[in-house]
């Protein structure tokens, strides 16, 4: 029997999330028609919403419904700290361990030449000229402890050293291969407060 046209799109949409196959995707579906109609209508309904208002804030390139978000128009921040990780995720871990008070860029990705992810695609130039506001004093650098992640870092430190910027990185805190998304508040705590010199 072949499932409804309609059932079909829902799985191949619900295939886009991570870590979602051909047949989770389908048993979601299923359930959905079959157990939550109301809940379906909720999720297409947000997903509508979230799409329609949520875009990139000017200065730190977050998701936000304003034109800048609210960590950017935070006056108790301190303005000379430029913290830059690869996803507002990332972003999220380091603001719930309560020892970060500067201000963030978000990559929304990591180079990867591999995949064709090049510099342009992780807004280098918006970086750039955030970090070279004249404001900015130190800008610390939080990517993943992964290959790319590493890659990554390494280029931005290059490139801001080259500018005259104070660059630093988390401490080892944060195991090798490991995705701050994943990692525990104290761990993180730990390695932004013995952050180093790049």
């Amino acid at each position: 029997m072949k499932s409804p046209s309609s059932l079909e799109f829902l799985s191949e949409a619900l295939r886009r999330l991570p870590g979602v196959g051909p047949k989770s995707a389908q048993r979601m579906a299923y359930h959905l028609m079959q157990h939550d109609r109301d809940g379906a209508a909720m999720l297409g309904r947000a997903l509508s919403q979230a799409v329609e208002r949520i875009h990139h804030c000017a200065k730190c390139n977050t998701f936000t419904e304003n034109e800048v978000c609210e960590t950017c128009m935070d006056t108790e921040r301190d303005a000379g700290l430029l913290c830059v990780v690869e996803t507002p995720a990332d972003q999220l871990m380091i603001e719930q361990t309560l020892t970060y008070k500067g201000l963030y860029f978000i990559l929304m990705g990591h180079l990867s030449p591999l995949d064709g992810i090049g510099p342009k695609d992780i807004h280098l130039e918006k970086l750039i000229a955030r970090a070279t506001d004249g404001v900015v004093s130190e800008v610390v650098l939080a990517t993943n402890f992964t290959n790319e992640g590493e890659a990554t870092a390494h280029y931005i430190s290059e490139t801001l050293k080259a500018r005259g910027l104070k660059v630093s990185r988390l401490a080892r805190g944060v195991p090798v291969g490991g995705e701050l998304e994943y990692v525990d508040a104290g761990t993180i705590a730990r390695a932004m407060l013995d952050r180093r010199a790049t």
